[in-house]
């Protein structure tokens, strides 16, 4: 049973459960019985138990965390009192008061953290994604908040226009977030559908749409767009060949624009994340040479980032204290991409 001075908790991070001389033993026996070995934990070591409900994407139901926690405890759920919550999002208040800011991918993951955030710095979020459900439930979570969800695709032309009319006469920044993977497979493997579907949303959807405000940027002298790459954007050997090509042409996207429209007050900049617990959906059918070639060197990733890490980042390069920055590629990657 852990320490009855510092109970194990939902909270407690990944690492200090498989230490613990009663927690790590229930971890793994759980991870056996799923035909996953412990030292696939090795990457989100230092996350919440709490963080692998959502980076499961449904694996690891909610009750199985709450029952771990009891049994770690002998049957009794402890109170959480002064545990240390390591890294703890730190709101700036007024930071995009009286900004109207688009955010994509906005009802899950890093796209949601993002408008979350910004809608809790002051900032009006218009917040796009295909599912109106989930942006509903987005904006009934801030009901405090300034939040227009709107469902849209970015790859039809008709939903981008639906998207700007709402912003209004007024956009001071934009966050391309919403992405897709691809199945992993090498080039010679990748069809067209899967190509043409990764291409669309990735990259294609983040051009229309900020081809569509820079014009409404321009008009005010200022605005600011960060595109969401992905580390797999700065090397080759992250993903498969679609989702790479996909994020290096974001890259390339991202530095013609600031190279354009930089001395008329635009700033355009990217972050490229590396591993990060969202609820972005994995190949349900991933390619097996793709797969073999790519893990050895997917096992190599220093660290999980939770959505809210990323969102750190984002609003970062969207606010003006970001003022002197553009073009940059910022990895936010717990240093991925010195390795």
């Amino acid at each position: 049973m852990a320490d009855a001075t510092t109970p194990l908790t939902a909270s407690s991070t990944v690492g200090t459960w498989l230490g613990d001389p009663v927690g790590g033993p229930l971890i793994r026996s759980f991870l056996q019985q799923a035909g996953v070995g412990a030292d696939a934990l090795g990457p989100v070591s230092g996350l919440p138990l709490q963080q692998l409900v959502v980076l499961s994407q449904g694996q690891l139901p909610q009750s199985v965390v709450d029952d771990l926690v009891l049994q770690v405890n002998g049957g009794v759920a402890p109170e959480v009192t002064g545990e240390d919550p390591g890294w703890v999002e730190k709101v700036t208040s007024g930071r995009f008061a009286g900004k109207t800011v688009i955010v994509t991918g906005a009802a899950s993951g890093i796209g949601r953290a993002t408008a979350a955030r910004v809608a809790a710095e002051g900032g009006r979020v218009v917040a796009v994604d295909v599912s109106t459900d989930r942006l509903q439930e987005l904006a009934a979570s801030l009901p405090l908040a300034e939040i227009l969800p709107i469902a849209g695709d970015i790859t039809k032309q008709d939903d981008i226009d639906a998207v700007v009319a709402a912003a209004g006469s007024r956009i001071d920044a934009l966050a391309n977030v919403a992405g897709i993977n691809d199945d992993f497979s090498p080039l010679h493997e990748t069809s067209d559908a899967m190509w043409d579907r990764v291409i669309a949303i990735n990259l294609t959807g983040g051009f229309k749409l900020s081809r569509a405000v820079i014009p409404v940027m321009l008009a005010s002298g200022s605005g600011a767009i960060v595109n969401v790459t992905s580390e797999a954007g700065l090397r080759g050997n992250a993903s498969g060949n679609a989702y790479t090509v996909s994020k290096h042409g974001v890259i390339g996207l991202t530095r013609s624009a600031a190279f354009m429209y930089g001395p008329q007050g635009l700033r355009i900049n990217a972050v490229a994340p590396g591993g990060v617990a969202t609820g972005i959906a994995m190949p349900a059918q991933p390619s097996e040479s793709g797969t073999a070639r790519l893990s050895p060197f997917r096992s190599t990733i220093p660290s999980i980032a939770t959505a809210e890490k990323l969102a750190a980042s984002i609003t970062f390069l969207l606010s003006d204290d970001a003022v002197n920055i553009n073009g940059a590629v910022l990895p936010s990657d717990g240093g991925w991409s010195v390795q």
